[in-house]
């Protein structure tokens, strides 16, 4: 099989890469952990570029068959703040200072990535979020993020309990504890490596994280401090379905041992794999739904009863035209094809009674635009009483009709699949 092949059959994993300066030009790049274990689970990592504008063509990525977002600067706070920060402007100044390299906004990815991610919750497609990814996610569903957790969340603690959650100087290196939450995904991956306490210690790297997780969400592990180190969306997880929503603020990718590929524990790789097999089982489903018809072919006995029916026209016809008068004719020869025309009037007869009843739905023409126009005047209400409430308010209704989307939208793919089935039946 050649190379352009599998590209076709393996399913499509959308990343986002990160802008960088080097030598005076922007440069886009991935981590290359995350692409080997994409790859290495076996699906194809298709890069979306930082470039302005492309969040207008993300349609041209499609196929989809999941998302992983990762690593970069911090999303802007107007995309979650409903309110002023309690920072002051020295505080403000103080965090762009101590973290340079991360708190040059950069709405163009924000954009994209915010599209994508509310492009997965709303059909379904595997979603998992890495450190930045993690966030994105939050704030696509309503949640909200601390600014800068040193000046928001560990000025509540004493210096000894402070969690120090990113060491410029030891990034791969940096370690701190989390606590893993029982009967969740994170428990059962790294269930072997757990003591008593529910502890492992992970690499992370941020000065921002969850302040509010959002509603449909469920904790997987908190540091220390409080701050929710993982989550996911119990109602949208099961790998071997194709549903896969989660968000990892710390990287199980870099946590390895020193000068050494090797992972710190077993479970290190097990949210890149459930996710990958979540993108394959999502990929057979759209197949499958999407799959068209092979085209009809008949059996032996319909060809036969075909081909009566087609030499009982033609005798027919020649015998209309004078061609045929020193044949005898049987009855028999003709009978095939009067019974066909027979049951094609009664057919045409039934699409009469329905254009008749389509045109009375024609003639009510006038109701149905004295409705559509009050639709249309409680959409304005509705839109004035929404303008009023505030961004949890908007969150909380949005998650609703989400939940009612999501269940529609699983039905619909129920009845779609019993129907190729049914269909698929000799």
């Amino acid at each position: 099989m050649s190379s352009s092949d599998l590209a076709v059959i393996l399913p499509r994993v959308i990343i986002v890469s990160r802008r960088s300066l080097r030598k005076n030009k922007f440069v886009d790049f991935v981590g290359e952990y995350h692409l080997d274990l994409i790859v290495g689970y076996g699906a194809v990592p298709v890069i979306v570029p930082r470039v302005a504008g492309v969040h207008t063509l993300l349609h041209s990525f499609e196929p989809i068959h999941g998302v992983l977002l990762c690593e970069g600067e911090d999303i802007d706070p107007s995309l979650y703040e409903d309110e002023e920060t309690n920072l002051s402007k020295e505080e403000l100044e103080e965090i762009r200072r101590l973290h340079a390299s991360d708190t040059a906004i950069d709405k163009e990815k924000d954009t994209i990535e915010l599209a994508l991610a509310k492009h997965c919750l709303e059909r379904n497609i595997p979603y998992l979020g890495i450190c930045r990814g993690s966030q994105v996610l939050n704030v696509a569903c309503g949640g909200t993020l601390y600014q800068d957790i040193g000046k928001e969340l560990s000025k509540n603690f004493p210096p000894e309990k402070k969690v120090v959650h990113m060491d410029y100087d030891n990034y791969d290196g940096h370690r701190h504890d989390v606590k893993i939450v029982e009967d969740t995904p994170l428990h059962q991956w790294f269930e072997e490596s757990l003591q008593d306490n529910m502890e492992i210690r992970v690499n992370s790297y941020h000065h921002q994280g969850v302040k509010r997780l959002a509603q449909r969400f469920k904790p997987m592990a908190y540091a220390a401090d409080g701050l929710v180190e993982g989550f996911y969306d119990p109602d949208a997880y099961n790998p071997e379905e194709g549903k896969f929503i989660m968000g990892l603020q710390f990287h199980p990718e870099r946590m390895r041992k020193a000068n050494s590929d090797e992972f710190d524990y077993p479970g290190c790789t097990a949210a890149y794999k459930e996710f990958v097999k979540a993108v394959v089982a999502y990929q057979k489903k759209l197949n499958i739904i999407k799959r068209v018809p092979t085209s009809l072919k008949l059996d032996k006995e319909l060809e036969q009863k075909r081909n009566v029916i087609v030499r009982s026209f033609s005798l027919a016809r020649n015998l209309y035209e004078g061609g045929d008068n020193n044949r005898q004719l049987k009855e028999s020869d003709l009978k095939p094809g009067a019974e066909f025309l027979e049951s094609n009037i009664a057919l045409s007869v039934q699409q009469e009674k329905r254009l008749k009843q389509m045109g009375a739905t024609v003639r009510n023409a006038s109701s149905y635009m004295e409705r559509l126009k009050m639709n249309e005047e409680r959409e304005k209400l509705a839109r004035a009483v929404m303008g009023k409430m505030t961004i949890e308010q908007l969150s909380d209704l949005n998650l609703f009709y989400h939940m009612m989307g999501q269940i529609s939208s699983d039905m619909l793919e129920k009845k779609q699949l019993q129907n190729v089935s049914t269909a698929d039946l000799p």
